[in-house]
């Protein structure tokens, strides 16, 4: 892996910096995604990072515009019942983010005027908010000079700066390799950390990165280095089918589908292929409070439970 790098020597060109470049690029060149208009508030930018951890940008643009139509503050959030959130998450995947985005909602309704906070101490103090999404509510929705890394930021980080074809396992170093290149002045520092995310997202992707296109080929430590293969450990891609991902997606699409609670005769038809499967999905959602049993032996989304006779 390529050491010989600094990210301070990588990010200046004599008088010319990576933001230099980076910042008008992502102004010339950025997708028009809707939580990055002027007009969305913080409450939209925590709700479309929330939405988009591990979830394309194209599967999320019609539900967040939904989502904040029918919860344009954190307080209407806050009053909907759990319920009411999971059936809104619909097929985003990973339901758990509903349920802390709720508790997050709620929280800032309670303890905060209603208003998402500025800080990342604050912000990470919030149900459910981590590092990365704090700092990226305070880059993106107050203008807060701060790092942001992400998946896509450690793989330009890792290429223009460090000279290696992939980032390898999250490090204590990302956030510093970060900051260290965000101009001075805060506007262009939160535009800065967007512009890497999004040169990561189109150019400087995973497989097949489209370098021709880079404005920053001239200074990628990796292209300076004949373009190295990876050495390190690879990721294996996730699968879906037959997963316990699938069977608790199978599951909570019952539930959502449904009025109110369901029998568990229900639950089982939604996967017959392995009953001890569907029995252990069933558990791990009861876990995570996804899913609520009742007395009478039907199951009800969080909240549902309470509003049967």
């Amino acid at each position: 892996m390529g050491t010989t790098t600094s990210a301070t020597t990588a990010a200046t060109d004599g008088a010319t910096t990576l933001a230099d470049v980076l910042v008008p690029w992502f102004r010339a060149h950025a997708r028009d995604l809707p939580w990055r208009r002027p007009e969305t508030t913080a409450w939209g930018v925590l709700v479309s990072e929330i939405m988009l951890q591990q979830t394309p940008v194209a599967r999320v643009e019609e539900p967040w515009r939904a989502w904040l139509e029918r919860w344009p503050r954190p307080s209407a959030m806050a009053a909907a019942p759990a319920s009411d959130v999971l059936r809104a998450w619909g097929k985003l995947g990973y339901p758990r983010r509903a349920l802390r985005l709720h508790a997050a909602a709620q929280a800032i309704a309670a303890d905060h005027d209603d208003v998402v906070p500025a800080d990342v101490e604050t912000l990470e103090s919030l149900p459910g908010i981590g590092t990365y999404t704090a700092r990226a509510v305070a880059a993106f929705a107050h203008g807060q000079r701060v790092p942001v890394v992400d998946t896509n930021v450690r793989r330009v980080v890792a290429r223009a700066v460090h000279g290696d074809a992939e980032a390898g396992a999250a490090a204590a170093r990302d956030l510093a390799d970060v900051e260290v290149l965000l101009p001075r002045e805060t506007t262009d520092a939160a535009t800065m950390s967007a512009a890497l995310m999004e040169l990561g997202a189109t150019v400087c992707v995973a497989r097949g990165p489209r370098c021709a296109d880079c404005p920053i080929l001239d200074r990628c430590a990796w292209q300076h280095r004949g373009r190295p293969a990876w050495d390190g450990p690879v990721r294996k891609a996730q699968t879906w089918a037959g997963t316990d991902r699938q069977v608790r997606g199978r599951l909570l699409d019952v539930l959502r589908g449904a009025p109110g609670p369901v029998t568990a005769a229900a639950l089982e038809a939604a996967w017959l292929t392995d009953p001890g499967q569907r029995a252990r999905c069933l558990d791990s959602l009861l876990v995570d409070g996804l899913v609520e049993p009742l007395a009478d032996g039907r199951f009800a989304l969080p909240g549902e439970a309470g509003d049967v006779g």
